[in-house]
């Protein structure tokens, strides 16, 4: 946080409130240059850091590496300062979800300050691998997933019912395939089975469980058969989801400029409540 002290309380206040409009909205100039620059760094900052998980890069440009994982880190650390400083509430955003992630983005870099030792060098190489937590801060910036949200959020009761009869189908598949294979390798037991028939209707197929009867073999078939379907459930209560909020979002934006109701249809020419053109510009 920033002191005060030094500062004069309308100077401190006029700048916490530019501060604020900058970082959290997107109705000027400089908050839509902010959010394009965060963005470029964001971006520049997961690629260094998927770069630095590749050996042969890593060897020949280590420094390199270190001196713009560092130049990011320092960058987001303002980034964090800034946005806790301007906000009226700070610690409603230091425990919000995007707080967190924003803080868990910079940490890992500052923690591994503290494992030099050479028995600390796996630690270090966990805690920079959480540094791949900064493409969430991507949900700042993509409007989109506010639908998606709502689609997951409307379709949830379908999705549940789907994984629960999912799960029963797999758990009798699997005690069926126990007691046809028998005791056979990767059948001894029913979880050893409920395991051979998730990977098999998901069509992973590992193939270190296999069946070795003609029923256990004709069984595996259909289930792979049947899987296919089983993957297209969830994306179609997905799609009709997000077709029907696009719909919605649609319908509100057609307004009879004679009686200024919406609520038409996306393919509407005429209002249907006064019969008037609408104006699809």
């Amino acid at each position: 946080m920033i002191n005060q002290g030094f500062i004069p309380v309308e100077t401190y206040a006029r700048w916490r409130n530019k501060t604020y409009n900058i970082i959290f909205k997107t109705n000027t100039k400089a908050s839509k240059a902010f959010d394009v620059y965060l963005l470029v760094a964001i971006v520049c900052s997961v690629t260094i850091i998927i770069l630095d998980s590749v050996q042969s890069i890593k060897l020949q440009f280590s420094q390199h590496l270190i001196l713009l994982e560092w130049l990011f880190t320092i960058l987001f650390t303002i980034e964090y300062i800034l946005r806790i400083s301007s906000i009226k509430r700070p610690r409603k955003y230091i425990f919000s979800l995007l707080g967190l992630i924003d803080l868990i983005a910079i940490l890992p870099s500052y923690f591994t300050l503290f494992f030099v030792e050479t028995n600390s060098l796996q630690m270090v190489r966990v805690l920079r691998l959480l540094r791949v937590f900064r493409v969430f801060k991507l949900r700042h910036y993509i409007k989109e997933t506010h639908v998606l949200q709502n689609a997951l959020r409307a379709s949830r009761r379908k999705i549940i019912v789907f994984l629960g009869f999912l799960f029963t189908a797999v758990l009798v598949i699997g005690a069926c395939m126990h007691i046809i294979e028998g005791n056979s390798k990767g059948f001894e037991n029913i979880p050893q089975s409920t395991y051979w028939a998730i990977i098999t209707m998901t069509t992973v197929g590992y193939g270190d469980v296999v069946p070795h009867t003609i029923i256990g073999k004709t069984l595996a078939s259909l289930l792979m058969i049947i899987g296919y379907a089983i993957i297209a459930i969830p994306t179609g209560i997905l799609s009709a989801e997000i077709a029907k909020k696009t719909t919605h979002a649609l319908s509100h934006k057609l307004i009879c400029s004679s009686c200024l109701k919406n609520h038409h249809d996306s393919d509407a020419r005429f209002c249907k409540y006064c019969s008037s053109p609408l104006n699809l510009e």
